[in-house]
């Protein structure tokens, strides 16, 4: 893996992608700053960005699509109390700079002195959690052609019930300059990559389909042969065990939740409810409640966006703030918020480095980055085993939640019906119907078999989407409903 560059590193590569071929310099931003807190302002920055992505797709043998883009602009954002004003233009320069400066400021009446002290930089030294590379530079086309036909090849020779197999291979360079109000000068270099296998299989008139594939912030040579057997291997396998599955039984339950990418479900019925915006308005089943018991006792739940090379991950989030790990629920306590800038400073609290948007033309809020939960003292065969009669959910699909109430459906892509403490057999069609906050007090048994999932998250809020990482040991829920179809 290549080396990791250095804080000042990534500033001198930002500047010279996105400030000297406009001919801008820090002189420049520093002016367009002083321009709109000219205007009393409680908060201003610049978020300048260049993203160059592509992707691949395989299917029925043959690498049928590819796309490539690249798109570069500035956002610009004036903050006076609770209101934002936000300009973005995908021309950088100097005069589309200070109109989107001029525009902004209007949010604020004039100041009575326009002279303004300008305060001084402050080069923000983040972290260097992954290398500052171009992924999609890793590989050579032929490269990433043949990577998919592998996919394809050893998908097949699997199983001969395997009929179809598509695979996506993506890659996206991101480089990123913030500006504040406040001095603060950052910079990030954002390496992301992910490969998708799909499979669907076939017996006697039926078909299922079983899905697999991962990512993070390094190059596409990360996917070795060893690497992409195994998300072959569990592709397959997921099919192959779908086309056994029997209707799901449906009623109240224990359930019992894998460990790894079933994270997901903390994150959408739990992790949204504990963003600072959410809370500071009073909407969140988690409002008001800091120092409450809000889970079981074991139950510790953290957002870390400083975890190596995690899709979740950052150096700074997209306000310049260093990442952090961040403890929002520990033993069963409420701890603590995600913050970004702005909701922290109407809470009176600090940020923790969760201020994210999806691109420059976009205003940044309260995100997470990887939320997980820690592990416990049980294993997971303990955990099965202590079911009578339950379900076992290995892996999930889609799902929806109401932030404001924590109500949650998910269904289950890959579960097993257990009874008096042993997989019986495989069941589709299950779905998890119960409320978020609620179901953290029913939590009973926690394994100690943390894991992440494999990098392929990405979460959508307000109309934008970002990638995240998500992660729990094995766990069981009491209570729990089941729609099932049998």
């Amino acid at each position: 893996m290549s080396a990791r560059n250095p804080p000042l590193d990534r500033l001198a590569i930002a500047s010279s992608l996105l400030l000297e071929p406009y001919g801008l310099d820090e002189s420049d931003l520093r002016k367009a700053l002083a321009e709109i807190r000219a205007h009393k302002v409680d908060d201003a920055d610049l978020y300048f960005q260049y993203t160059r992505s592509e992707g691949w797709s395989l299917e029925e043998g043959i690498v049928k699509t590819g796309s490539f883009s690249i798109d570069q602009g500035v956002g610009v954002r004036a903050v006076s109390g609770e209101k934002t004003a936000f300009a973005y233009s995908d021309d950088i320069s100097q005069a589309a700079l200070m109109d989107a400066a001029r525009t902004v400021r209007s949010i604020a009446a004039a100041a009575r002195n326009a002279r303004v002290k300008q305060p001084a930089t402050r080069e923000v030294r983040g972290r260097a959690l992954y290398p500052g590379l171009d992924p999609i530079q890793t590989l050579d086309s032929a490269a990433k052609v043949a990577l998919l036909g592998r996919v394809e090849q050893r998908a097949r020779a699997k199983d001969p019930r395997v009929a179809q197999v598509m695979a996506g291979l993506a890659g996206e360079y991101d480089v990123v300059l913030v500006a504040r109000a406040d001095g603060t000068l950052a910079a990030d270099i954002r390496p992301l990559v992910r490969l998708s296998v799909t499979v669907i299989a076939e017996q006697n008139g039926r078909r299922e389909m079983g899905s697999a594939g991962g990512g993070g912030r390094f190059g596409l040579d990360h996917f070795d042969d060893h690497l992409i057997q195994a998300y072959v291997d569990e592709a397959v396998n997921q099919a192959l065990i779908n086309l056994e599955a029997r209707p799901a039984p449906a009623g109240e339950m224990p359930v019992v939740l894998g460990s790894g990418w079933p994270g997901i479900l903390l994150h959408e019925a739990i992790g949204h409810g504990l963003e600072g915006d959410f809370n500071r308005k009073g909407s969140s089943a988690f409002s008001g409640r800091l120092g409450q018991r809000v889970a079981a006792p074991g139950v510790t739940v953290l957002d870390d966006g400083t975890l190596a090379d995690r899709r979740g991950s950052l150096n700074v989030d997209d306000e310049g703030c260093p990442t952090q790990a961040t403890v929002l629920i520990e033993d069963g306590i409420l701890k603590g918020y995600l913050q970004d800038s702005l909701n922290a400073r109407l809470m009176g609290v600090r940020p923790t480095g969760n201020g994210r948007r999806e691109s420059y033309a976009h205003v940044p809020m309260p995100r997470m980055t990887n939320t997980y939960m820690l592990g416990g003292n049980h294993t997971p065969e303990e955990v099965i085993a202590s079911l009578d009669r339950g379900l076992y959910a290995v892996n999930f699909g889609g799902g929806q939640v109401d932030i404001t109430s924590g109500k949650f459906v998910f269904s289950a892509s890959q579960a097993y019906w257990v009874e008096n403490g042993k997989i019986q057999y495989p069941v589709k069609g299950a779905t998890l119907v119960g409320n978020g906050p609620d179901a953290l007090t029913r939590v009973s048994l926690i394994g100690n078999d943390l894991a992440l999932d494999p990098g392929v998250g990405t979460c959508g809020k307000e109309g934008q989407s970002v990638p995240v990482g998500v992660g729990q040991p094995t766990l069981r829920i009491e209570g729990l409903t089941v729609g099932g179809t049998a």
